[in-house]
């Protein structure tokens, strides 16, 4: 994610340099974890860039490579110069060593992944709190050999005699584990430690502050012109919504296009929530013949999102001639989206990142060339968690800011394979099911989505004394925290029972039900 001060309103007061890691906006999150503002910016910013952005401090991610390795990604050695605490973090740490003149080598037998109890050699800056023997995870198959001058040893553990180093008179900082994961128990002592005491930051990136910096930033990229906002009734779109709403009041409209493939009743509860509750600007669009018509016969989940995407547009200029003119689209993009259409990872041959596509997201890339709309986005630079919070800030109300993520292209892609009004009629009352049943039972709020799935094959089933032939509907609930990693909830069996019963009684079509145990990696949250 490149930084342009157009972009962000506020100059980030930490910096993530990305070497590839799979952690790195993990990073990102913990540090505004401690209410101070953070980005992640690709390991080859200069010092130049990092200069005029002159942030309190700089984190070096971890990677995949090794440092010694020809074309393994290097930072702009200037960087040691600026006399800005910087912070390495297992890879990261490795290239401090390296470049600053100690070695760095294959741990030779003696590689750690894994938990790690930490043994404090000193407990002052970095580790000042952090607990003896506290847990780290470790994730190295190089181990520092030897220190840069003026290095000293702040912690080991068995297998790793240089675990935390540290340049006391530079304020340079390298730990040989994740402080960022959860299985890091002091791992948020260690990133407060650097983040208040090291870097001096001041606990001011707060949801008040954002939507402050937000209201301002939309009134003076807009002015006194219309925009257009695609309203989903997801949370993302509605906390969109009541910000914009509250920044530019009556020169926003809020379009809900009903595609045909949202939860069954949505439509009428969104339209009575917005319009009529809150008395929002919401124009309604029935146009699901026009969806589902131009998928038939896709069966490919990412052709399937591109299709959706793009005829989201075409029906946004489409309707907004009639409605407008608007010179404005805004969008409920994240930050995860952004990072997740764009995953990325470290060319072996170069050292570079490069593109590699897990799926398309509706509202980031993708876009049309011809799009006739400037874009409004200004929740990019938050995690889900983080709008929720904003959500709140600004009044909206319960039952939408802990509604759970729902995909832009709706069902359409819960149901793999070809989309047809029947598979989606079955797959409506299914999902009704799953969501009356969490609420039921007391569990919405102990899972972060909780979902069916309908598989386009059939199996053999018995209802009274008939055999029958027909779909199941896949069971997905997990738990996360931001919806980057995820893992399957584990719920009571009482609760999967019930589901499956009604579901199998009730759902014409269906004749069994499975439960999904898979976590995210290696699956997705979603199954297309």
């Amino acid at each position: 994610m490149s930084y342009s001060q157009s972009e962000e309103q506020r100059q980030p007061a930490i910096i993530i340099l990305d070497f590839g890691s799979q952690y790195s906006e993990l990073i990102a999150r913990r540090v505004r974890e401690t209410q101070v503002y953070s980005l992640v910016l690709s390991h080859s910013t200069s010092v130049e860039e990092l200069r005029k952005i002159s942030p309190k401090g700089i984190i070096f991610s971890g990677g995949p490579r090794s440092v010694y390795e020809n074309g393994a990604p290097l930072c702009d050695p200037e960087i040691w110069n600026l006399g800005i605490p910087v912070l390495g973090v297992c890879y990261g740490m490795q290239l401090m060593v390296h470049q600053l003149g100690g070695r760095v080598e294959s741990a030779s037998g003696k590689a750690e992944y894994g938990k790690a109890p930490l043994q404090v050699d000193d407990p002052t800056s970095l580790l000042t709190n952090v607990a003896n023997g506290s847990t780290m995870w470790m994730s190295h198959g190089d181990s520092v050999e030897a220190l840069p001058s003026g290095f000293v040893r702040l912690a080991h553990t068995t297998n790793t005699s240089e675990a935390a180093i540290a340049d006391h008179h530079r304020h340079l900082y390298g730990v040989q584990f994740h402080p960022e994961v959860v299985h890091s128990t002091d791992g948020m002592v260690m990133i407060r430690n650097f983040v208040y005491n090291i870097c001096g930051c001041d606990p001011n990136w707060t949801t008040n502050a954002f939507i402050d910096e937000a209201i301002s930033q939309v009134r003076n990229q807009v002015g006194d012109r219309r925009v257009l906002l695609a309203l989903s009734g997801g949370v993302d779109s509605s906390t969109l919504a009541f910000l914009l709403n509250k920044a530019i009041g009556g020169q926003l409209t809020c379009m809900f296009i009903d595609q045909g493939f949202m939860r069954k009743g949505e439509p009428e509860f969104l339209m009575d929530f917005f319009d009529k509750k809150f008395h929002i600007n919401v124009q309604y669009i029935n146009a699901r013949k026009r969806f589902i018509s131009k998928l038939t016969g896709i069966t490919d989940p990412e052709e399937k999102r591109k299709i959706i995407g793009k005829e989201f547009i075409r029906v946004f200029e489409e309707e907004s001639v009639k409605l407008g003119p608007f010179d404005y689209l805004a969008q409920g993009t994240l930050y995860p989206d952004v990072i997740e259409s764009a995953a990325t990872n470290i060319d072996p041959r170069t050292g570079e990142r490069v593109a590699v596509k897990i799926k398309s997201h509706h509202n980031v890339g993708g876009l049309p060339k011809d799009l006739q709309f400037k874009l409004v986005e200004p929740l990019r630079r938050l995690f889900k968690d983080e709008v929720r919070k904003v959500g709140r800030s600004l009044g909206l109300p319960e039952e939408i800011v802990s509604r759970h993520p729902f995909p832009g292209p709706g069902l359409a892609i819960r149901i793999l394979g070809e989309v047809t009004d029947e598979k989606l009629n079955c797959l409506r009352d299914a999902d009704l099911i799953v969501r009356e049943e969490i609420v039921n039972s007391g569990l919405y709020n102990d899972v972060w989505q909780a979902f069916a799935v309908l598989l386009p094959v059939c199996s053999v089933g018995v209802m009274g004394d008939q055999r029958t032939y027909a779909w199941p509907i896949v069971l997905r609930c997990v738990s996360s925290e931001d919806g980057m990693t995820a893992d399957w909830s584990r719920l009571p069996y009482e609760f999967l029972e019930c589901v499956s019963n009604r579901i199998v009684n009730e759902v014409k079509g269906v004749n069994r039900v499975v439960f999904d145990i898979t976590s995210k990696p290696p699956g997705t949250i979603e199954w297309e």
